[in-house]
């Protein structure tokens, strides 16, 4: 594994570790603080921003959601250090960290999203091909699919009550879990990945580059993924209507 990747799993581990202790009360509330990313930044998130930008600074400028551009250099480390930080707050567990490298030219050479609740693990190869691994395990492999998907994922679905609706006289059931990054990493598990609304890039940068070879469509509304071109079309259909009713 590349020297990257290998700083960025054993901060994984570090931040996990943080994440299952008895956190104090300063970890897990809010502060004054408002990131990069335009919420309010909570003690963990700090936290574990301190971590990963300590294990990855000495490989580019860091861009974090949470204090913005740290340190220099000509290579970007797009970083949201916890991803689903409501998730984390409230013992919900439903938490990662998205961090994608992009080099000079802004061309993506590497991503990875962890699942911080359970140690999942996903990255790029070398011919940026997604992988799937595990905290406590050594070795990566083909990420797990489900052959009879029966849910979609869709982010912040709370926000849109009539695609809510919509979905549902369609079949097409979806949980709303609350960690974009993680969600899009899960993509190829589940039958749909759905965000529609404003999103920023801290989000999207890594979880995007792990749904290589999937049906894909980003439109400054929306975002939509799925193994099947039937139903991400079927998808954009009832999404496309509803935003037009609006």
């Amino acid at each position: 594994m590349r020297g990257f990747y290998t700083a960025a799993v054993e901060a994984c581990r570090r931040a996990k570790a943080l994440l299952d202790s008895s956190m104090s009360e300063s970890l897990l509330s809010k502060n004054a603080m408002t990131g990069a990313g335009g919420d309010r930044s909570s003690g963990i998130d700090l936290a574990l921003e301190e971590i990963f930008v300590e294990a990855l600074g000495p490989y580019g400028r860091i861009e974090s959601e949470e204090s913005g551009v740290i340190g220099s250099g000509d290579w970007r480390i797009i970083l949201d250090p916890l991803d689903g930080s409501s998730n984390a707050l409230s013992r919900f567990p439903y938490y990662g960290v998205s961090i994608a490298r992009l080099d000079e030219k802004g061309i993506l050479r590497e991503a990875l999203v962890a699942n911080l609740a359970n140690g999942d693990l996903f990255c790029l190869n070398e011919k940026c091909e997604p992988l799937q691994g595990h905290l406590e395990r050594v070795g990566w492999h083909t990420p797990y699919t489900a052959p009879h998907p029966e849910i979609g994922l869709f982010e912040k679905a709370y926000a849109r009550p009539e695609i809510v609706a919509a979905l549902d006289q369609s079949g097409l059931k979806f949980r709303a879990p609350g960690a974009v990054a993680l969600s899009l990493a899960y993509a190829r598990s589940v039958n749909y990945f759905l965000f529609v609304g404003p999103f920023r890039i801290y989000d999207f940068a890594a979880g995007l580059a792990l749904c290589k070879g999937m049906e894909i469509i980003v439109e400054e509304e929306y975002v939509i993924v799925s193994r099947s071109r039937k139903i991400l079309e079927e998808i954009q259909r009832i999404v496309r209507k509803k935003i037009a009713d609006a």
